[in-house]
């Protein structure tokens, strides 16, 4: 548990760079690879651990998103924006899903399986986007849309 934290951080605030302090007043730079001490090292380690994590998770189309990104940081804000809309185009797409969902009706040709998936997509995008609708109003407006037979 202690180690997801560990590479949630490496991947938020960027990977971890060995330095050293030089000079009055100290500057901290980068150490070179033979300075590395066993700290170091495993803390390099969880970069790379926490690269590959989000390199394995991912598809080909979002992988050729990434593919240039050198920090587990880049490639998560590569992510982020990639996904996560700015607030007009997400509220945009809540309200046209609650109009979908307020529209929602039963097609004459479909199955209630087939009527329950779409249904249920509505519902999840809509969860998705931080917007619930409280389960017995969803059971109602199930109800009322299935046809009198």
């Amino acid at each position: 548990m202690a180690e997801d934290s560990e590479l949630r951080d490496v991947i938020c605030d960027g990977p971890f760079v060995p330095t050293k302090n030089l000079g009055d007043p100290a500057v901290a730079i980068p150490k070179t690879r033979k300075e590395f001490n066993e700290a170091d090292i495993k803390a390099i380690e969880k970069n790379f651990r926490a690269k590959k994590f989000l390199v394995c998770g991912i598809g080909l189309d979002e992988y050729n998103r990434i593919s240039s990104c050198q920090s587990t940081k880049e490639i998560w804000e590569a992510l982020q924006t990639a996904h996560e809309e700015t607030t007009q185009v997400k509220q945009s797409k809540i309200d046209m899903l609650t109009t979908a969902y307020e529209l929602f009706r039963m097609k004459g040709d479909e199955s209630i399986q087939d009527m329950h998936t779409r249904f249920t997509s509505i519902i999840n995008e809509l969860h998705s986007l931080g917007e619930s609708i409280p389960r017995n109003k969803l059971v109602r407006k199930i109800l009322s849309v299935l046809p009198s037979s």
